[in-house]
């Protein structure tokens, strides 16, 4: 029988995240704030250790749900952020409470 070791094994008694690859509710809200932040799709997808097209496929999975309209909403801020330097940071709260 053949053993495989890992040169980086995890600490005794350590657990490694079941949900290291897939988007969970406090990633998806990471992955907002920095899209936020940033307005780019790519850096808020690194941020939170996931790629662009992984984010994409989210989205689109999720059509017409809360995360989709706050990522729509999230650019259109940070698209209005540029335009006007002097408004402040954009936040989504804000933003809500004006409509």
């Amino acid at each position: 029988m053949e053993q495989t070791f890992s040169l980086n094994p995890p600490a005794p008694g350590a657990t490694l995240p079941a949900d290291r690859n897939r988007w969970t509710p406090e990633r998806q809200r990471l992955f907002l704030a920095s899209l936020l932040a940033t307005g780019n799709v790519t850096h808020a997808a690194r941020a939170v250790g996931m790629s662009a097209a992984s984010a994409h496929r989210l989205r689109r999975r999720l059509v017409g749900t809360p995360f989709d309209r706050a990522w729509g909403r999230a650019l259109a801020l940070y698209a209005q952020s540029l335009a006007d330097p002097f408004a402040g940071a954009p936040t989504i709260g804000t933003q809500q409470a004006r409509r």
